[in-house]
């Protein structure tokens, strides 16, 4: 399974972004995937994930009504659009990708992960 992420980048505080993650493998459209983000010295955390049909989301409660996912699955790509940022929002964000049943929101259940791309809020 490959991840590649992108979309990370530069924007002040109340504006938006958009990451992609295009993902690649055997069955890739059956999977959960999950984003999650890390700051220098301090693990990472779970930020959404979306099942593989787009039935169920499930959102970390700090950005819960300003960051929406989605997925593609003719494209391979699942997309987080983020809104209302916060230069909490800070951070390397990292796409994954796991079979493991339900929605998880630990990174220990996701072994398939992108590179990750670095998203700066400035206030």
């Amino acid at each position: 399974v490959q991840l590649q992420a992108s979309g990370g980048g530069l924007v002040q505080a109340g504006g938006s972004l958009r990451l992609s993650c295009t993902h690649s493998g055997r069955t890739a459209s059956t999977y959960v995937m999950g984003w999650f983000r890390q700051t220098p010295g301090k693990e990472r955390t779970f930020v959404a994930a979306i099942s593989w049909n787009s039935g169920n989301t499930v959102y970390a409660d700090s950005v819960k009504g300003r960051f929406t996912g989605s997925r593609d699955n003719a494209k391979n790509t699942v997309y987080l659009q983020m809104n209302r940022m916060k230069p909490e929002d800070t951070a390397i964000y990292y796409c994954a990708a796991t079979y493991a049943r339900g929605i998880p929101t630990s990174s220990i259940d996701y072994p398939y992960w992108g590179q990750g791309t670095l998203v700066t809020v400035s206030s």
